[in-house]
């Protein structure tokens, strides 16, 4: 399947006891999950994070891959290579921004630079104060959580979570250079490595 052709991804994780589990799907064009187009199983609890987008479960295929440039770094990269180790692009958090509002950015070589930050400024602020409070405890935030992705003030894609408790996101496209696997290893990112 040609990714490039695909606008909209609909991303759902399962939890398990020792691994967060991916599903990533096209979309069917009616708003809903078509065709799976990769699975992500991350280890919980490890030092440096790397993670591995295959194409099905059967991890025959690898579509992409991303990893931690350093251990322990709060604005550590992240390289997102092939199969074969050639190199996609880059993200990683800004560390300075991501204080009031998570923001990420995304390179991929050949193109400027893409920011991804929490869409409403407000929102992101009720969250952190969400973590604080001591009787929520583990309470999942039970607000919609969105981010845009901008490139030189144009809106070139978005990740939205579509549901209130579960942790599913639709993932949209606008703009046809992005190379889609550098996306959606960056919406599995968005996910994981955010401590939410």
């Amino acid at each position: 399947m040609n990714l490039q052709q695909h606008d909209q991804f609909h991303v759902h994780q399962r939890v398990t006891m020792m691994v967060n589990r991916y599903e990533v799907f096209t979309d069917d064009g009616n708003g809903g999950p078509g065709a799976l187009v990769a699975f992500v199983e991350q280890k919980r609890m490890t030092f440096r994070e790397q993670v591995t987008l295959y194409a099905d479960e059967s991890k025959q295929h690898v579509l992409a891959a991303f990893r931690a440039r350093k251990v322990i770094d709060l604005a550590s990269g992240y390289d997102v290579t092939t199969g074969d180790g050639q190199p996609i692009g880059v993200f990683g958090k800004q560390f300075g921004k991501s204080l009031l509002r998570s923001t990420w950015r995304l390179e991929q070589p050949g193109l400027p630079p893409v920011e991804i930050s929490e869409r409403s400024m407000a929102l992101a602020l009720f969250r952190r104060v969400w973590d604080f409070l001591p009787w929520v405890g583990d309470i999942p935030f039970p607000w919609k959580y969105h981010f845009d992705f901008v490139r030189d003030g144009q809106l070139v894609g978005s990740f939205e979570k579509k549901t209130r408790f579960r942790d599913h996101y639709l993932v949209r496209v606008a703009d046809p250079s992005l190379d889609r696997r550098l996306v959606l290893a960056q919406a599995v990112a968005l996910d994981a490595l955010q401590s939410r």
